[in-house]
């Protein structure tokens, strides 16, 4: 990191308290579109197996947001990024709440693609956070920011039980509570003491930069982007399906809200340690940790659809999502330089909500066609997690043997 982009920690932590804030107001919207996005799709979709697309819609979004968001904070700086996030979810929400009282499908998935945006924007949070801290603190910043999602599994869920049925056309009140998450929460930003946009620094040679291909090849990024890219899009797959399974198999919508809540506690709660695990353990071994408990989680959802087996699915998702998303994040950082932030970082979330997209496009398929009975739908669904969670654990084990047969070496 450069001298010009790092100041003393004083500011860094400044700057992650603000983070955390928006982390938990403007990310409640999140818990609630999740909750809401496949009920919906089930009330106005022509087709049930398409039930899931506003879900997939705002993932897709993020995922064609990245590529020209990124560079443009690098740019313009992350305020400049966040800004357009807030007002493009405010945007997305009312799109969606027109859509709703029109009852367009068409005009809903368009005000999920625009979602997508604030979601993208959202996931620069944690990086930004990373900026202007030290190399000691920079994984508790991360960590910490991610914590804020706390407030996100309380405020979101919650939020949604009092508006859910507010006005007369279901839903309704949902989306105009995020409208107000987001606009409200535009005024955070303003706290932000972050650099303007990239500054070169004088007493550092340029060096030429690294095409997206070479980047790739480097295999600590490679296997970083690859443990992201599974363990949120797994995450995302079951998730999604989740209230569809529990209202299917005769729970209510009320135990739908509360297991998802469960679901976000035990995907930031963690935080407020995972930074110190990462500190004394290494990343690599935290996110081996995480896809192990996604494992766990899958298995629990084979067992059955029993409230308690939700309940367990889901907490277990959550707290693998947290050290396999948080961890690969840590490796990320520390495996390209300063003035590849945008590219790297770019590419990143390009490729991890691609995959999510996909997962979440998996996700109603494997939950409404691939048997007659809801519960066949579930067991789909876990069941496809184990291949991808394969894929990653060797490429974590490929990769550390190699380091040590680099680090043996004559």
């Amino acid at each position: 990191m450069t001298s010009a982009l790092i100041s003393d920690d004083h500011r860094a932590k400044r700057n992650t308290a603000f983070l955390v804030a928006a982390q938990a107001i403007l990310g409640a919207q999140m818990p609630i579109l999740f909750v809401i996005g496949g009920l919906v799709g089930a009330e106005l979709s022509p087709n049930a197996c398409l039930a899931t697309l506003p879900i997939s819609l705002i993932v897709f979004g993020s995922m064609t947001t990245a590529p020209w968001l990124s560079p443009l904070m690098q740019r313009r700086g992350r305020r400049f990024g966040f800004v357009i996030g807030g007002l493009a979810g405010a945007l997305g929400a009312a799109l969606a709440a027109l859509g709703l009282v029109a009852g367009s499908f068409a005009l809903v998935l368009a005000g999920s693609y625009v979602t997508g945006i604030y979601m993208s924007a959202q996931g620069f949070y944690r990086f930004a956070a990373a900026d202007s801290a030290s190399d000691s603190f920079r994984p508790k910043a991360i960590s910490w920011v991610m914590a804020g999602g706390l407030g996100a599994a309380i405020i979101g869920p919650q939020l949604n039980k009092a508006v859910l049925d507010a006005f007369a056309v279901p839903f309704l009140g949902s989306y105009l509570a995020v409208m107000a998450l987001n606009l409200g929460g535009l005024f955070l930003f303003l706290g932000l003491d972050l650099p303007a946009g990239t500054r070169a620094d004088p007493q550092v040679a340029p060096r030429p930069a690294r095409s997206r291909r070479a980047l790739l090849r480097e295999p600590g990024i490679l296997v970083a982007i690859l443990c992201a890219m599974v363990a949120y899009g797994l995450m995302n797959l079951v998730m999604t399906s989740t209230p569809l399974a529990v209202v299917g198999m005769g729970h209510g919508r009320d135990h739908a809200n509360d297991i998802v809540s469960a679901h976000v506690l035990a995907m930031f709660v963690p935080s407020f340690f995972t930074g110190h695990l990462i500190a004394r353990f290494g990343a690599p071994k935290v996110v081996g940790a995480g896809l192990a408990c996604l494992g766990l989680a899958g298995l629990t959802g084979l067992m059955g659809t029993a409230l308690p087996l939700f309940y367990g699915d889901l907490i277990l998702l959550g707290l693998g999502w947290n050290f396999g998303f948080i961890g690969a994040t840590a490796m990320l950082t520390a495996e390209h330089r300063p003035d590849e932030r945008g590219v790297v970082q770019g590419l990143n979330d390009t490729v991890v909500f691609g995959f999510v997209t996909l997962a979440s496009l998996a996700s109603g398929g494997l939950m409404n066609c691939s048997g007659g009975l809801p519960a066949q739908g579930w067991f789909s669904v876990n069941a496809a997690m184990f291949p991808a969670l394969a894929l990653a654990g060797g490429a974590l084990v490929w990769l550390r043997l190699r380091r040590a047969r680099v680090t043996s070496a004559p």
